[in-house]
């Protein structure tokens, strides 16, 4: 078989062609999450699979993006501006290795591009079954990233300070309301946000706590946490009911993850998804994500959670909403 690099160990090239020249981009089109495939039919099936494959932690299936897919030869102008672009060129007489490109603002702005080169059909299919959930993930970033820049120009100043006085920063929207700046209890402090609409609630908490051991970072202990936090915070109708964490159907889960682009570089952090549920009261849950860190320099942990309560809506755009807020989180040293 032809050598194959993989995406992993690529060091891919970045083309931006919408900063730094004299070109004027129109603005892309497309919702949120969306991706035009472009591929030959004989490798459709595989690589839409991953990118519409389920995205973890929602109490409905939803995709990870909607897919749209169409043939290089029906590849033209109108399609051009698209947001999120995956083009896969399969072609032996050009070919002989397989290449992944990532492309920025190629036709409009945003926009995210991959160009995969590829000899045959065989080649790949092997490097997308090693890289694809990569690829998938670096477009899920883009458009985190993009979000993030709304945020910088549009949050709560008051939701702002209360974290500030902590040390921290994180871009609340502007559409929040701080509902709470307290000492849950001797060395806990938690500042609540939520946007306080009924059709689709949605709410941060930012919390920390005296860092004692690299434990507290392992999935059981971020849950634990956030069942002691939000236990003591979220209440319903039902005297002694509370928020707890769901366990049977979509256990939580942790992963180590990276800083995004347009945001603060280099930062450990672990991110947990999973859902929440009302415990002894109403049948009341939702969809929870949540950012943990370290802050060096005051010995403390500090997660921001997001979380989402939307009854028979989808919830995909939303969370992801929700999610970049938790990524523009900053610590006293990086500020």
């Amino acid at each position: 078989m032809k050598k194959i690099f993989l995406f992993a160990l690529l060091a891919l090239v970045l083309i931006s062609c919408g900063k730094g020249n004299e070109r004027l981009l129109t603005s892309a089109t497309g919702s949120i999450y969306e991706c035009l495939v472009i591929s030959d039919e004989a490798v459709k099936e595989l690589v839409c699979a991953t990118m519409s494959a389920d995205m973890y932690g929602l109490p409905q299936m939803e995709a990870t993006f909607t897919t749209t897919h169409i043939t290089p030869a029906q590849f033209d102008d109108l399609f051009k501006g698209t947001r999120n672009i995956l083009l896969v060129d399969i072609n032996p007489n050009k070919y002989t290795l397989v290449k992944a490109t990532k492309m920025r603002d190629v036709w409009s702005s945003p926009q995210a591009m991959i160009r995969i080169q590829a000899p045959d059909k065989e080649a790949f299919e092997a490097f997308w079954r090693e890289s694809g959930e990569q690829i998938r993930e670096w477009f899920v970033q883009e458009e985190l990233a993009r979000q993030i820049r709304f945020y910088r120009a549009n949050t709560n100043k008051d939701a702002r300070a209360s974290v500030g006085k902590e040390g921290y920063d994180i871009l609340i929207p502007e559409d929040f309301m701080l509902i709470m700046d307290t000492m849950l209890n001797d060395d806990t402090h938690v500042t609540w946000t939520c946007n306080n609409k009924g059709p689709m609630r949605k709410d941060v908490i930012i919390y920390s706590y005296p860092y004692t051991a690299q434990e507290q970072f392992s999935n059981d202990s971020i849950i634990a946490k956030r069942n002691e936090v939000s236990g003591k915070l979220i209440t319903a109708q039902v005297e002694g009911s509370h928020m707890g964490t769901e366990y049977k159907h979509f256990p939580p889960v942790s992963r180590q993850v990276a800083a995004l682009r347009d945001s603060v570089g280099g930062f450990y952090a672990i991110e947990t998804r999973g859902l929440w549920k009302i415990e002894e009261g109403e049948a009341m849950g939702g969809p929870f994500v949540s950012l943990t860190r370290l802050d060096q320099v005051n010995g403390r942990v500090v997660t921001a959670e997001a979380f989402l309560f939307a009854a028979g809506q989808k919830k995909r755009n939303a969370m992801r909403q929700l999610e970049a807020i938790l990524y523009t989180l900053k610590m006293p040293n990086e500020k």
